[in-house]
């Protein structure tokens, strides 16, 4: 799982699942979700999570209607699915993932 920037966005969602993980350094609900979406990452191969800091990729925020954080948008080849908004159980995080296989 790694943080990317609005120039690389692209080319890491074109292709498969991907979870984006909307964050600030600053918000705490962000910093204890950090840890469930590296289980997830590790746990299951099929899906690639990345992080995106809303305060250094305004353009990618405002493009995907970013209003609170942490905001998970899971993506399939590109293409927008669905959207969690706020910390949630790993549960729910993975049958968010489903949603998209």
């Amino acid at each position: 799982m790694r943080v990317i920037n609005e120039a690389e966005f692209a080319n890491e969602v074109k292709d498969g699942l991907v979870l984006v993980d909307f964050y600030a350094d600053w918000c705490g609900p962000c910093k204890m979700l950090s840890p469930l979406l590296e289980e997830i990452n590790s746990e299951d191969e099929n899906i690639k999570i990345v992080k995106v800091n809303v305060d250094n990729s305004q353009f990618l925020a405002n493009y995907f209607d970013i209003k609170s954080i942490p905001t998970l948008v899971l993506l399939k080849d590109g293409q927008f699915i669905h959207r969690l908004t706020g910390f949630r159980p790993k549960s729910v995080i993975k049958k968010l993932i489903s949603q998209g296989k």
